[in-house]
This record gives structure tokens, C-alpha cells and sequence, in this order.
């Protein structure tokens, strides 16, 4: 059986968390990684602008040296048709300071030829900085499944440009395990693991929710986890990103954060016990 890989606990997972108490929840409950959200994905919704808080930073890379818990991605960098690259330098600024590895990226230009040049000069941006730029794909974006990733990464033709896969959005773009193997190995920096129900269809409301407030821990869903664990290299860190804002009522951040990871690690052992 393959070993492990590295886990990283996602920003949505504990989101009552500020990042230096999420680190040290990462740090008890086995994670070697956290995923920080630095940008709202709208105005007036929650995020932790370290780029703005000298303060709290200092405080996040003091948790960092006590924990060893590194950071791995950094969210959000949405890339709209007048989106100013340049207006994220602050962010990718923080991203090299906290020694972060990735940078979560949406598309939301209807214009692929423009979303592609965007998307490269994003990448060039963040390359100085040590970040990868990974492009999400999610079906109410202008990039909504993997098909459309792999067009725009390929065009851009970036060495740190990759695409993530998160199993929400595989499963709900209807995007398939054979179209995964059109992905080239470099462009696969980290993968997202999660479960949730399964539909015919969905409206636009349903998957926002789904997304951002209730998704379920790894095998409490009908996702097809296993199929998608053997098409992703074995080594490949995995990042939890699993909201769930009605248990987070009445369970703490380091429980539900404890469920995430014996999950997954369940899941996963049954994708390579199970391989053929």
C-alpha cells in the first residue's frame, strides 16, 4: 500500500479559525499543511488579509517556526475581464513571506482567449514568490470542468500554472476519470478531498451552498472517491476542504478537523487496497 500523502486542512474547513489558531488545530490533529484565505470571494464576506495585518502575520509565521505546519495554498485570485494582475501583488507578497506553495485561482472571464493571457500573466506574477498558480475548475465559472482547464493551462503555457481538482466539482461538471488522464503531470500540485450527495441535476444556488457551507467528510457521500484517488498520483499532497456550517453548531474546529482526516485517510487506503 502507498504511504500517505501530505495533508493540508483547507481555509473553508475551520473558517471560525484566524490563521494562527488554525495552524495549531493543524498541528494536533496530524495535518502538515494549512490553506489560508487571504481574499473574500465577495465584498463583506469572511477572509483573513494577512497582506493587511502586520500584526497577525507576524503572529502566523511565529506559529509556523513553533508548529512546522507550512502553509500550502493561499485562495482567492478570481480573474475577471478587468482584473489588474498587479492588484495581488499584496497577496503574493504575504504568500513568499509565510513560505506558502499555491495559489488558488477561479476564472471568471467569458472571453477564454483573455482569460488564458490573465491566467499567464497571474502566473508570471506569482512565480517570483515560489507559488504555483492552480486554476479550479467549477461549473458556475467561466472555467466549469476539467476540459476547460486543460485548454486555458495549456495555452498559457506557464511552468508554475497547474490545475486543481476538487471531487465537488468533478462530479457536479460531469467531467469524467478519463478526461483527468488528459492532465499532465506537471500541472498537478495538490488535490482537494471532500464528499457530498449526489443529483440528476443541480440549480446555481445548490452548488454555491454545497461549496461553500455543506459538503460531508470522505465516504458519507456518493461521490465515486475511489475512481478518482487511483486516477491522482499517490504522492500528491491533499488538501480537505470540507465546510460543514450546520456541525460546526455543535462540534469544535479541532473535532471536525480530526473526522476530515481519519476520512480521508480511509477513503484513500481503500482506492490503493482496492487498486488493480
Amino acid at each position: 500500500m502507498n504511504p500517505m500523502p501530505p495533508f493540508a486542512l483547507a481555509a473553508l474547513t475551520t473558517v471560525e479559525l484566524a490563521p494562527p489558531e488554525m495552524i495549531e488545530v493543524a498541528s494536533k490533529t496530524g495535518y502538515s499543511q494549512v490553506g489560508l484565505r487571504l481574499i473574500p470571494v465577495a465584498p463583506g464576506s469572511w477572509a483573513y488579509p494577512l497582506m493587511d495585518d502586520p500584526a497577525m502575520l507576524r503572529e502566523t509565521l511565529a506559529r509556523i517556526a513553533d508548529t512546522g505546519v507550512g502553509v500550502g495554498d493561499l485562495e482567492i485570485a478570481m480573474l475577471k475581464p478587468d482584473t489588474d494582475v498587479s492588484r495581488f501583488l499584496p497577496m503574493l507578497e504575504a504568500g513568499g513571506k509565510l513560505g506558502a506553495k499555491h495559489v488558488l485561482v477561479a476564472g471568471y472571464d467569458p472571453e477564454e482567449t483573455r482569460l488564458v493571457e490573465t491566467f499567464g500573466d497571474f502566473c508570471d506574477a506569482a512565480a517570483p514568490f515560489g507559488l504555483t498558480a492552480d486554476l479550479e475548475f467549477m461549473p458556475w465559472t467561466s472555467v466549469p470542468n476539467v476540459s476547460a482547464a486543460i485548454r486555458v493551462v495549456a495555452a498559457a503555457n506557464r511552468p508554475n500554472g497547474g490545475v486543481l481538482v476538487d471531487p465537488l466539482h468533478f462530479s457536479r461538471s460531469r467531467s469524467t476519470v478519463a478526461e483527468l488522464g488528459e492532465l499532465r503531470r506537471e500541472w498537478l500540485h495538490y488535490w482537494q478531498l471532500c464528499d457530498a450527495p449526489v443529483q440528476e441535476s443541480y440549480t446555481p444556488d445548490e452548488l454555491l451552498h454545497t461549496s461553500r457551507a455543506e459538503r460531508l467528510f470522505p465516504g458519507e457521500g456518493e461521490i465515486d472517491l475511489v475512481s478518482l484517488a487511483r486516477a491522482m498520483p499517490p504522492d500528491l499532497p491533499v488538501s480537505l476542504e470540507i465546510p460543514r456550517q450546520e456541525l460546526a453548531r455543535t462540534v469544535g474546529a479541532e473535532e471536525r478537523a480530526r473526522r476530515a482526516m481519519e476520512s480521508a485517510k480511509a477513503v484513500l487506503a481503500r482506492a490503493w487496497t482496492d487498486r488493480v
